[in-house]
Parts: C-alpha cells; structure tokens; sequence
C-alpha cells in the first residue's frame, strides 16, 4: 500500500517525522506563491532517486502548485504540477542528455524542454513529451592554446639579469685586483689607474644587465606572457 497523499496550508506544518527525502526540504517542494505543499510520497521517492543515480544537486526551479500560483505564473490548466507530481530542474549543473535519461530510467515519464530558460520538467505521466531538446553544448576546454612562454635559455629576462650578474662580479674583481697590485712593486703600480677605469666599465654593464632585465619583465607582463 502506497503512503497517502498530503496536503498542507504551509510547508513548515510538514511534521519532520513525514519528511524522509534526505536532498531535499519541504520549502523547496512547495508552491512558490502560497507557500502550500501537496506531498506526494512516489513523486518525491522518484525524485529522490533521481538524485541519488546523478550524484549531484537538483535545483527545484518549480515544484508544487497552488491552482491560484499555476494561473498567475499562466501553467497548463491541469498541469501535474498542481497534483506534486512534477517537478522544473534547472540545468545549470547537469548535462541534458545524461539529465534526461537517468530521469526515464528512475520512472518519470513526462517530459518539457525549455533551452532558453535553463530547464527540463519531468513529472510521472502519462509517457509524453514537448519543447526542444537543448543544443549540443560546446567543449568546455579552450579552443586555442595559450601562448607558450619563451624558453628559459632564450629569456630576455635570464639574459639581463645574466650580464647584470657577471658584471657585478666583474666589478668586485677589479676591485680586489686594485688592492693586491697596490701592495705589490713598483713595477706593476702603472696599472692601478687602468683597473680602475675597467672597474667603472664593469658597473655600467651591470646597471645595463639591470635595465634590461627589468624592461624585459614589463613587456612581458603587458603582453601577458607571464
């Protein structure tokens, strides 16, 4: 024997010890202009069902309907939707085709399709269906390829910041270069001015290498390969 069919003024008058249907609430069932829920325990076991087989949420864009809601929101004049035994499911989470057929599988037999407004309903019968099925949707994965980032061997960046590095040292060589010959013969204190010249040399380089690194940087960044 079937459980018996309930209607209730509101849904919060549901006692909780009649609510069994574990994804859903009460409040997502009933009408959405009254307030009004008309339980139908096979309608909500198949919807139950229907959730457990996709493994995903259903979004209740329309379930029971008061007569006055149906007429205000211009529904079928003996539309199953008044009886609970249909159900609006947005399709925002949920492949159509796949919707579709876990929906037959689980017992409904009714169905609508509305691709412009984002749903399917399904109800329990009788076996018919209206409306277009929605369109073939397109891969989600790009259809292009982002642009590949320049080898690390070919970077401007690796390269400025290459020669600003070898400048540096460079630099700091020449420097200790100056302190040792300064110390040594006579013979060699000729040189001293010449390294000092090569060391100023070496600091523009790497101020060069600095320059570039950073000019490199921000031109990649403004043609978004970084």
């Amino acid at each position: 024997m079937s459980d018996p069919i309930r209607t209730f003024r509101h849904f919060r008058d549901v006692p909780d010890s009649l609510w069994r249907w574990r994804n859903f609430s009460p409040a997502e069932i009933a009408c959405r202009g009254t307030g009004q829920l008309k339980l139908h325990p096979e309608a909500l076991d198949k919807l139950q069902a229907l959730r457990d087989r996709l493994g995903k949420p259903l979004i209740v864009r329309s379930g029971y309907r008061s007569p006055e809601h149906n007429r205000n929101v211009g529904g079928a004049p003996r539309s199953k939707h008044m009886d609970g035994t249909a159900f609006d499911i947005a399709m925002t989470n949920h492949n159509p085709v796949a919707f579709e057929a876990a929906a037959r599988e689980v017992g409904f037999l009714g169905f609508g399709f509305y691709p412009r407004s984002g749903f399917i309903h399904i109800d329990l019968g009788p076996a018919r269906q209206w409306g277009e099925r929605f369109p073939a949707r397109a891969a989600t994965f790009a259809a292009e390829t982002p642009p590949a980032r320049e080898a690390l061997a070919e970077s401007r960046t690796l390269r400025g910041t290459g020669a600003a590095g070898v400048a540096t040292v460079g630099a700091a060589g020449v420097e200790v270069a100056q302190e040792v010959l300064a110390e040594a013969q006579d013979a060699v204190l000729p040189l001293v001015p010449y390294l000092d010249t090569l060391r100023w040399l070496f600091i523009a380089l790497a101020l060069a290498g600095i320059a570039v690194a950073v000019w490199a940087r921000v031109d990649d960044w403004k043609k978004g390969l970084r």
